[in-house]
């Protein structure tokens, strides 16, 4: 006669039981959101590495971090703003906008910390005046930061007349603020750690996933929904600022033109190749942090390739079209059960 243990099903050792354990592992790991960009990450860096011999050499690695760390940052604060159902199309201004900020600061005789403090609160105030513009004025999202686009780039040029300047760089301040790249990624890890528990395990990120999904649900259930993106929106701003403020320390200037529309264009297909979707409601910060990186990987493996910076944008495109559909295809598969 068999046991009950024998009768339940194949033994530990079995290769069906074996098969079952790597399908169940399997199914775990591609029902999250953040599985495609990793996996397309590291297949580009064995790539470049395989064709350029160089790609992960410590100084090339630090050029990554170079071409990351800012996208990354600016693109954890644009995830809350989208998974609470709006966009903000100013962070790239508020970026170039920081560091003068700063300068002007600094120039009145403010030590260097207190001049970072009081540029990231001019920060805030932009993000405040994005979300009661939206909120209580009841103008969409996209319009709200549009105009203030160009009221940044604007405001920006005047008080720079244009012209570049140099940020008070060479003591532990600076060195500790985007002084090297090393630095400046180990801000952009610490932000996007921080901000997706945030996201997931707090009531911030909870309202904020509610609000993004079900509005009227989210309302009903008493959440304060204006004061939740308003909040987000402010946020996104500092974040914007204070990545800007990261990269004139580490590049040694600061100019006007920095920014705009490029990084934040870029920002958000980090978000968007990271899993956050545009309609609200799901995002997560790890996955736009990894999709920054991917970014990086790719400009900076096609400049070690020789490969004309003119094609970028063109496989930059075609990865968030495909990108988004391998994660409608995880969204299907996860909520099946990988059947």
């Amino acid at each position: 006669m068999h046991s009950p243990a024998e009768k339940s099903g194949p033994r530990a050792g079995d290769p069906a039981r074996r098969q079952h354990v790597w399908r169940r592992a399997a199914t775990s790991i591609l029902a999250r959101r953040e599985a495609s960009i990793v996996i397309a990450g590291i297949l580009l860096v064995i790539y470049f590495q395989s064709t350029t011999g160089v790609f992960l050499s410590q100084g090339n690695i630090s050029t990554l971090g170079q071409y990351a760390s800012a996208t990354a940052i600016l693109a954890a604060g644009q995830v809350l703003v989208l998974v609470s159902g709006e966009l903000d199309l100013s962070v790239g201004m508020v970026y170039a906008m920081a560091p003068f900020l700063m300068f002007l600061a600094h120039g009145a005789g403010l030590p260097t910390v207190v001049a970072i403090i009081l540029a990231l609160l001019g920060c805030a105030v932009v993000g405040l005046l994005n979300g009661l513009i939206t909120e209580l004025l009841r103008i969409h999202s996209f319009v709200t930061t549009m105009g203030m686009l160009f009221l940044l780039n604007g405001f920006t040029l005047t008080i720079s007349g244009g012209y570049p300047v140099q940020p008070h760089t060479g003591d532990l301040v600076a060195a500790i603020f985007g002084g090297n790249a090393l630095a400046q990624f180990g801000w952009a890890i610490a932000i996007a750690l921080a901000f997706q528990f945030v996201l997931v395990r707090t009531r911030w990120g909870l309202h904020t996933i509610a609000v993004g999904g079900n509005l009227t649900g989210a309302t009903e259930a008493g959440v304060k929904v204006k004061f939740v993106k308003i909040r987000n929106f402010t946020v996104c701003s500092m974040l914007a600022g204070f990545a800007g403020i990261l990269d004139s320390f580490h590049i040694g200037s600061i100019t006007p033109l920095a920014g705009g529309t490029q990084i934040m264009f870029m920002c958000i297909a980090s978000a968007v190749i990271g899993g956050t979707l545009l309609a609200g409601g799901v995002g997560t910060i790890i996955g736009a942090f990894f999709g920054a990186l991917v970014i990086g990987i790719l400009k900076d493996g096609f400049t070690l390739a020789g490969v004309s910076a003119y094609t970028f944008d063109m496989i930059l495109g075609a990865a968030i079209l495909i990108t988004m559909i391998v994660n409608v295809h995880i969204g299907r598969f996860k909520l099946f059960g990988g059947q």
